[in-house]
């Protein structure tokens, strides 16, 4: 046990953290197992032993942030890591009937608890920061430049892939007059929207975006949702939304990434939060794309996911009361982990946040790019 507790603090001393110390990513070690799980099983140990309470940390996304600047989870390999990379590379893990896995494990939790930490619009990805510090500001600014980014007016018709609870579909109907269909797999989230929008020109789906044809939108979006394709799917994306786009039209593609290429996901993040999770790198999208669209624009704020998901954090933190009685204290912890995690991955500059706006090349002219 002691050379296992050694060798932590030797990782944990390279990336400028101590044990039981008195900085804010400093981290408390409740049970001495934690070493040894924590070199056995990785981050997969890692967060699994924060949700049971075997040691906790003042500031884990700086913590985390911390860990990923070493260079320490960068080259991790661990059993549980060896084995999601061979599950992906054998399994399409984004199939019709696998990707309604994260709908029923993630997405369908209860809208109650979205409620308990998003902003009124309900919008469950990154926040646009620009000249603000409120979420709800923030939140609606991120919408307003989706719509600009796609030159919506009043004659368009729009279709959101992956809408959630469709704020997005509603906001752009009420403030730009188009109409929009919104596709989602969640039922909860449709029955959400679908009262939410009723009073507008927004239609609401439960479709998978594989079912998509025989249709055409002048301007289409995915916001949050392509991060539950997976790399075998890419291309089939981006040859459905090619096919169901007005040829002078515009698609505008949010998604979370990385930096380098993978077929695989964080262990605990595939277990506990995203069933099928796969982030893409740049040499995937370009690959998927290059067969259908122009490249127009591509902004990266990442930056201020970070910000996003501390402000998440902030709001899930005042109703732990609420949020345990409805599930647990150990469910409770791990979103917390899930939300500082995340965090501090983004503010170690790991994983981005990307908007593309792509085109079929139907326009002889300069795209503007909008910030």
């Amino acid at each position: 046990m002691q050379s296992e507790k050694s060798a932590v603090k030797k990782i944990l001393e390279k990336a400028g953290i101590t044990l039981d110390g008195s900085n804010d990513g400093d981290i408390h070690i409740h049970d001495d197992r934690f070493y040894r799980r924590v070199l056995l099983q990785g981050s997969l140990g890692l967060g699994e032993s924060y949700m049971e309470k075997w040691w906790d940390c003042k500031r884990i996304d700086l913590f985390i942030e911390k860990l990923l600047r070493s260079g320490k989870h960068a080259n991790e390999i661990t059993l549980p890591l060896v084995l999601l990379i061979l599950k992906s590379r054998l399994l399409n893990l984004q199939s019709r009937v696998r990707a309604k896995k994260v709908i029923k494990e993630h997405y369908d939790l209860s809208n109650e608890l979205y409620q308990s930490f998003l902003d009124p619009h309900m919008q469950y990805s990154c926040a646009y920061f620009k000249d603000t510090e409120d979420l709800a500001t923030a939140q609606e600014q991120k919408m307003d430049l989706i719509c600009r980014k796609l030159q919506l007016k009043k004659t368009d018709r729009v279709l959101d892939i992956g809408c959630g609870w469709g704020g997005l579909a509603r906001y752009a109907a009420e403030k730009y007059g188009c109409s929009v269909v919104g596709i989602t797999l969640s039922q909860k989230q449709a029955t959400y929207a679908k009262e939410r929008g009723k009073d507008l020109p927004v239609e609401i789906r439960v479709q998978d975006y594989r079912d998509l044809t025989g249709e055409t939108f002048d301007k289409i979006l995915s916001v949050g949702m392509f991060e539950h394709v997976g790399h075998k799917n890419y291309y089939h994306f981006m040859k459905v939304v090619h096919g169901i786009l007005a040829d002078d039209g515009l698609f505008l593609l949010h998604t979370i990434a990385q930096n380098e290429r993978s077929s695989s996901v964080n262990p605990w993040v595939e277990k506990y939060i995203f069933p099928g999770g796969m982030l893409p790198a740049i040499s995937q999208i370009g690959a998927a794309s290059e067969k259908f669209f122009v490249m127009e624009d591509w902004h990266n704020f990442g930056p201020y996911y970070h910000k996003t998901l501390r402000a998440w954090d902030e709001k899930f933190q005042k109703n732990r009361a609420q949020i345990e009685k409805q599930y647990s204290e150990t469910f409770y912890r791990m979103f917390r982990y899930y939300f500082n995690s995340f965090a501090g991955a983004f503010k170690a500059r790991r994983i981005q946040l990307w908007q593309m706006v792509f085109s079929k090349g139907g326009q002889d002219c300069v795209y503007q790019s909008v910030r």
